[in-house]
This record gives C-alpha cells, sequence and structure tokens, in this order.
C-alpha cells in the first residue's frame, strides 16, 4: 500500500473482498442461488466491477452520520450506516475513509466477514423442520408477495420472518436499493485491506433472538404485521425516504422516524420498535465502552437509527463521561480543528 494518499482504496482487494461480502449478504437475507427469474423481474444483483469501484471511489463523498469519540487522549468515531444503499453510494467518501484508517478497530452490530457468523445466521433464520405453518390465509398473503417480488425458490426454506424481511430487501430494489451494498460491508472489505481486526458488538444469537421467534402466536402477528405494510404499497418510497435522510445526514429526520415512518400505528410495533432499535443500544454501548476502556480506539459502524435521540449511542456514551461531539460530514475528520460541529 505504498504510495497511496490516506483515505484512499485498494480496489483490487477491495473487489476481491466484495465478492465474498456479496455471497454473504445474499445467504443471510436469503436470496442465495436465485432461480433465473422471469422476464419481468429485476436482474439478479452483481457485485461492483474493478472499473466500476474505481469511478465510484473517485466520485464518493461522504454520507451517513458521523460522531468524534474522545477517551484518554485517543479518538475514536461513531458512524451512522444504512444496510441497503444505492451503487453510487456504496464506497465511504474520504472524510470516513480516513477516518477508518486512523483508528485501531472496526467495531459493527455483526462481524459477516466471520464465517461462523454467516453460517449461525443462516442457520437460525432457517425454518425448524417442526415449526407450526402459519395459517393458510396469512401464508397466502405472503406466497403472492413473494411471487410478485421474484424471491428466489431458497426463500422458501427460511422462517416467517425471515421471508418478510427478504422482501423488504426486494422491495427497495425497485428504489435501487441493494442488500449487498450495505455501507457496513464496503467497510469491512476496507477494514480487511488495510490489515484491520474487525469486531460484533453482538452476537448472532442475540439479532436472532429480535427478529425471529419460535412463538408461533408471536410469529403470525410480525408476518400479519409485515404484510400489511408491504401491501400498503409504499414500503419501497418509505425505505428510500430513510435512506434519502441518511444519505443527507438528516439528524432530524432519522429522529423524527416514528412520526413519518407510518409503521408504528399499534402498541405491539411501538414495543417491537422500541426493543429492536433502542432496546440493543446499551449492550452495543457498553461493548463500546470496554473497548475504549482496554486502550483501542474504534470506528464504531451501526445502524443510524441506533445513533439518534436520547436513547442512542452517542447519548448513551455521553452519559458515561466519554466525550461525544458530532461532526458535519464534508470537512476532513482526521484533521484536528477543521471539522465544523452542530447539535443533533
Amino acid at each position: 500500500m505504498q504510495n497511496r494518499r490516506p483515505g484512499s482504496l485498494h480496489m483490487r482487494g477491495l473487489l476481491s473482498i466484495g465478492k465474498r461480502l456479496l455471497a454473504a449478504s445474499l445467504l443471510c437475507c436469503g436470496l442465495a442461488q436465485a432461480q433465473t427469474p422471469a422476464s419481468t423481474c429485476l436482474p439478479e444483483p452483481q457485485p461492483p466491477t474493478e472499473a466500476e469501484l474505481v469511478q465510484l471511489h473517485q466520485q464518493a463523498r461522504d454520507r451517513g452520520l458521523l460522531w468524534r469519540l474522545e477517551h484518554e487522549g485517543r479518538t475514536s468515531w461513531l458512524y451512522g450506516t444504512i444496510h441497503v444503499n444505492q451503487r453510487a453510494w456504496f464506497l465511504p467518501g474520504p472524510g470516513i475513509a480516513q477516518a477508518l484508517q486512523g483508528t485501531d478497530l472496526l467495531a459493527l452490530e455483526l462481524d459477516l466477514m466471520d464465517p461462523a457468523v454467516q453460517q449461525e445466521l443462516a442457520r437460525g433464520m432457517r425454518a425448524p423442520a417442526n415449526a407450526q405453518p402459519l395459517p393458510a390465509a396469512l401464508r397466502q398473503r405472503l406466497d403472492r408477495l413473494l411471487q410478485a417480488a421474484c424471491a428466489p425458490a431458497p426463500v422458501a426454506t427460511l422462517r416467517p420472518e425471515a421471508q418478510i424481511i427478504t422482501l423488504l430487501a426486494l422491495v427497495g430494489r425497485s428504489q435501487g436499493l441493494e442488500p449487498q451494498l450495505g455501507v457496513d460491508l464496503a467497510l469491512a472489505s476496507i477494514a480487511l485491506g488495510l490489515g484491520k481486526s474487525i469486531i460484533g458488538l453482538e452476537s448472532p444469537d442475540t439479532q436472532l433472538r429480535e427478529l425471529v421467534s419460535d412463538d408461533p402466536a408471536e410469529v403470525q402477528q410480525r408476518v400479519a404485521t409485515g404484510l400489511e405494510h408491504l401491501e400498503r404499497g409504499d414500503a419501497a418510497q418509505q425505505l428510500m425516504r430513510l435512506a434519502q435522510a441518511w444519505a443527507d445526514g438528516d439528524v432530524q429526520a432519522l429522529e423524527n422516524y416514528p412520526q413519518w415512518c407510518d409503521c408504528l400505528n399499534t402498541e405491539a410495533e411501538r414495543a417491537e420498535y422500541a426493543r429492536v432499535v433502542d432496546g440493543r443500544n446499551p449492550g452495543m454501548a457498553a461493548g463500546i465502552a470496554q473497548q475504549l476502556r482496554q486502550g483501542h480506539s474504534l470506528f464504531v459502524a451501526v445502524g443510524a437509527l441506533h445513533l439518534v435521540g436520547p436513547q442512542g449511542l452517542p447519548a448513551l456514551l455521553a452519559a458515561q463521561g466519554f466525550k461525544v461531539q458530532p461532526v458535519v460530514l464534508g470537512a476532513v475528520p482526521a484533521a484536528a480543528g477543521t471539522d465544523k460541529t452542530t447539535t443533533p
């Protein structure tokens, strides 16, 4: 990596790793081993070519949310990501890349580069042989949406809640949003190219407990709720609105997500959101704090909704005595005194 400017990417290495990440992300989303799609279906996703990666890198600009985290003279970063993305937004801009390059570790929600993590997620998403089937009417509604979304045959082997998650990923493709282009996957590729270690702030079991259930009544409720959102027909537009708020670094829009998403209309929906988003933050904050107190500098990259509001990671870490400062992207964050700050 000689003669590389700070924050630049090693394209050949990124492409090679990116292919493995594509396979991992498709496996976790239930999209692997897809059959040839019908003529009305979108083409199967392909990893960016090396030439495309070079062009994307040249055009990349900093997007998302960023906080500077200071502890005992060391600088770490909290970065809000999105797990589906447009191709043009795939690679991080120079400021984000430089911030990552200046730290010891990349901390993600899960280390999807670990084959054991991939295998455990895939196992947990598969439907158990003894699982109680969905009621016929619910099953028919789900099958209609899977067929309309051109879901590949292997999706049928997943738990019903995982099929809903897959549908949400597929719905975003109509807006140019692809699950294999998540920012966290790109950052993992870059970190490996830089020789950095990657750690997971959560275990696959932790995430699986929040996403799937063995309680038939709970499964039916989650599937019914997911179907209601998908059947309204605005799921793709809402996902695009969320992605655009992330791309614009619009903290206020993300903080107000519960008010505009039209997805938290019942007490059950609000309780599930509180559990899946805010409820996971204390555990992740504890893992970050432990690494900081052990003397590491971190680049923490988690879903942007985990960083906003009074229960977000910046607020939780500030309450523990760490110095947390929001950064306006567009400045070079590693250059002391050059970034502007604002209060989210």
